[in-house]
Order: structure tokens, then C-alpha cells, then sequence
């Protein structure tokens, strides 16, 4: 493929990943209100969140007619399969980590390991180093993420801190492996079967703790509302947009776009919630910004003069 067609691919990418990072972001906010307002601990909401998102993507495919022109081979089973086994695997291992460090220092590791895993297997496969505007992107995005969420209330110690440390970079190589994955195209397999499928398969693996945790949802109107919201936009929307944008974007450039999460969530928080970001907040909000907008700008493979067959 020439360059003047793929520029146009590569920037519809783009726009799919922002909006995934964008509505991840909303998904914090959204699953504190159903926790508080059900009674909920965090492996409860996670299993709601992808059963709900899975369920309620399923029933969209198949009033959209999308489940009859799914072919069920073997190749496709197993992808699905692998997508719910990360996806159960991302959500479990964070919320194992969250309650046994902190949420500021799992959400440190978790995002900011994700692209450094992504360009090192990438670069592992594509048997060369990282390019200069990779490790720039990387290292700015890092660091705004430290200064963004970084907070030592409440940090353990000891073995609970190893653990949870631990736990953070499993969730880390969970989703980069995720996305190593997904980017390898399978017959009969979209971006929008694959959301649907991996997520409800994600929510069966989480099921069995959850229920042992307690699932009770009280059936009002506020908290029915936060669930599906919560299913429906930053999970089985969001989702959808993130497995669309891989088909183009080059691999680092999409783990880079999850730093969007943890950003639009600490955005949210100060002007809705009230919270005080302060002003390593806001400079990291700043690098975080840069570090995007870099990688998006000059992404790697995309370099004047480099035309792809």
C-alpha cells in the first residue's frame, strides 16, 4: 500500500483510539457511581462492566444481522477465546493490585507498562530498535503519567507491595499481549464480534469471584442506569474502537492512546468531582498531551520517504 492511501487509514485510526482512550476515561467515574450507589466491592463491578458490555454488544450483532455472517472456525473460536482469557486476566489482575497497593500506583504501573512492553516485543519482532520519536513518546508519556496519579497515601509495604506490583504488570502484559493479538487480522472476525464475544467470555472467567464477593444490584432506576452506562460506552463502544484502530495504527501508537484513560479520568474528577489535581497534575496532564500528540504526528513506520508495499 503506497503512502497516500495509508495516511488516510492511519489518521481514521487515530480518531478511533482517542475516542477509545476518551470513554475508558469516563469508566472510572462511572464505576465508583455504581460501586457507592449498589454496595458494590471492585470484582463485582469489573464482572458487571464486561458482562454487561459483551451482552449488550451481542444483542446489537445480532439484531444488526452480524452474528449470521460469522463463520465459526476453529481460528475464530480461538481468538475469541484468548481476547475474553486478557481481558478476564486485565480486569482481575487490576483490581487484585488496587487492593493491595492503591489505585494511583496500579494505575501508574498498569498504563505506563503497557507501551514499553508493546515496543519491546515490537521491536523484538520487527528485529530493530525502537526510532527516536518512540522512546521520546514513551519516556514524556511516563513521566506525565508518574506526575499525573502518582500519590504515596496509603502505600503498602513489604510483601503486599511486591504483590502488587506484580499484579500490575501482569495486567500490563495482559493488554499488550491484547493487542499484539488483535492486530493480526482473522476471517469473519470484526472489530465489533471481537468486542462482543471477548468481553462476555472476559465476564464468565470473572463470574465465579464475583459472585463469591457479592453481586446483589438493587433495582433502581440511578444504579441501572450507571451498570448500562457502564457496560455500554466505556466498555462495549470503547472496546469496539480500540480493536477498529488496530487495524492501521502501528502497535505502540495504540498502547501509547490508553495513556487517554487515566487522563480523562483525572480531568473528570477535578471538574466534576471537585478534586484538586494541583500542579504536577496539570504538567503531567501537559507531557501526556505532548507524548499523544508526538506519536500520533510521527508515527513509527510512518517516516518521510518510507513507502509501504
Amino acid at each position: 500500500m503506497s503512502q497516500r492511501f495509508a495516511a488516510p487509514a492511519r489518521g481514521r485510526s487515530a480518531i478511533t483510539l482517542v475516542l477509545a482512550g476518551l470513554l475508558w476515561g469516563t469508566g472510572g467515574l462511572s464505576g465508583s457511581l455504581l460501586a457507592a450507589k449498589a454496595g458494590l466491592s471492585p470484582l463485582p463491578v469489573a464482572a458487571y462492566r464486561l458482562l454487561l458490555g459483551g451482552g449488550c454488544t451481542v444483542l446489537f450483532l445480532a439484531c444488526a444481522g452480524g452474528l449470521r455472517r460469522m463463520v465459526w472456525t476453529s481460528t475464530l473460536v480461538r481468538r475469541l477465546l484468548v481476547a475474553g482469557l486478557l481481558l478476564g486476566l486485565y480486569q482481575a489482575s487490576y483490581f487484585a493490585s488496587v487492593s493491595l497497593t492503591s489505585v494511583s500506583l496500579s494505575t501508574m504501573i498498569t498504563i505506563g507498562s503497557v507501551p514499553v512492553f508493546v515496543a519491546l516485543v515490537t521491536s523484538v519482532r520487527e528485529r530493530h530498535l525502537p526510532d527516536t520519536v518512540t522512546v521520546v513518546s514513551i519516556v514524556t508519556a511516563v513521566l506525565g503519567l508518574v506526575l499525573l496519579t502518582w500519590s504515596p497515601e496509603g502505600l503498602a509495604s513489604g510483601w503486599r507491595l511486591a504483590a502488587g506490583v506484580a499484579l500490575a504488570l501482569l495486567c500490563a502484559v495482559g493488554f499488550g499481549t491484547l493487542t499484539l493479538v488483535s492486530r493480526r487480522p482473522v476471517e469473519g472476525l470484526d472489530p465489533l464480534s471481537t468486542t462482543a464475544f471477548g468481553l462476555l467470555i472476559g465476564g464468565l472467567l470473572l463470574l465465579p469471584a464475583a459472585l463469591w464477593s457479592g453481586m446483589a444490584l438493587p433495582l433502581r432506576a440511578d444504579v441501572l442506569a450507571a451498570a448500562l452506562y457502564l457496560g455500554v460506552v466505556p466498555t462495549g463502544v470503547a472496546y469496539a474502537a480500540y480493536f477498529r484502530g488496530l487495524r492501521h495504527a502501528h502497535p505502540v501508537v495504540t498502547a501509547l492512546s490508553t495513556l487517554l484513560e487515566p487522563l480523562t479520568a483525572a480531568v473528570l474528577s477535578a471538574f466534576v468531582l471537585g478534586d484538586h489535581l494541583g500542579p504536577a497534575g496539570w504538567s503531567g496532564t501537559v507531557l501526556l498531551l505532548a507524548a499523544l500528540a508526538l506519536s500520533y504526528w510521527r508515527a513509527p513506520g510512518s517516516r518521510p520517504g518510507r513507502q509501504r508495499q
